[in-house]
């Protein structure tokens, strides 16, 4: 069975009513051999990697044989996630690397030390990126910085925005490809 976590962006509300995020764990449940799971997260609005990280993998069962999609503060998430602990790979969206001048930001701790790239490339031997360049949140130069530092397989949209929508197709192809190579 295949372990896949949705991690979303920081917000509140229920999750599974927000952007793509049900829409793409009912898809991934419909595939065989996959368990896809979506939670509401703690501390939602700041989105605390000191608190984030251990649900990930106390409560959330992140491992070694879990692919982690994260989305905006989910990608930062997953990609700390992976500085730390073995996954079989990771699946951002709308992902930056600083904290953009923003204090919300810059208190939920992902942005206080360097990244780690070549630890996060070992510990996730395979890396798939989504952006856009017309994303109103973070310019196409922070995304760019992540997918250089990760190595990432960069998918690179015009007209995306910041993954706002209520389904999200690509994703769906990206995660069947990757577990059709046995990955």
């Amino acid at each position: 069975m295949t372990h896949i976590v949705i991690i979303p962006g920081n917000g509140g509300g229920d999750v599974t009513r927000a952007n793509w995020y049900g829409w793409a764990q009912r898809k991934l449940n419909e595939l065989d051999g996959v368990k896809c799971d979506l939670r509401n997260m703690p501390d939602p609005v700041i989105a605390r990697e000191s608190i984030w990280i251990p649900f990930m993998r106390d409560e959330m069962g992140c491992g070694e044989e879990t692919i982690i999609v994260g989305h905006s503060s989910g990608a930062e998430a997953a990609m700390r996630f992976a500085e730390k602990y073995k996954v079989k790979g990771i699946v951002i969206v709308s992902a930056c690397f600083s904290d953009l001048g923003d204090e919300n930001e810059r208190a939920s701790g992902y942005y206080s030390r360097p990244w780690e790239w070549p630890r996060i490339r070992e510990n996730a031997p395979w890396r798939v990126q989504f952006g856009s360049t017309d994303d109103p949140f973070i310019s196409w130069s922070e995304q760019q910085q992540v997918a250089d530092g990760l190595e990432s397989d960069l998918h690179k949209f015009q007209d995306k925005g910041h993954f706002m929508n209520t389904c999200f197709p690509q994703l769906i192809d990206v995660i069947k490809k990757k577990l059709k190579e046995g990955k």
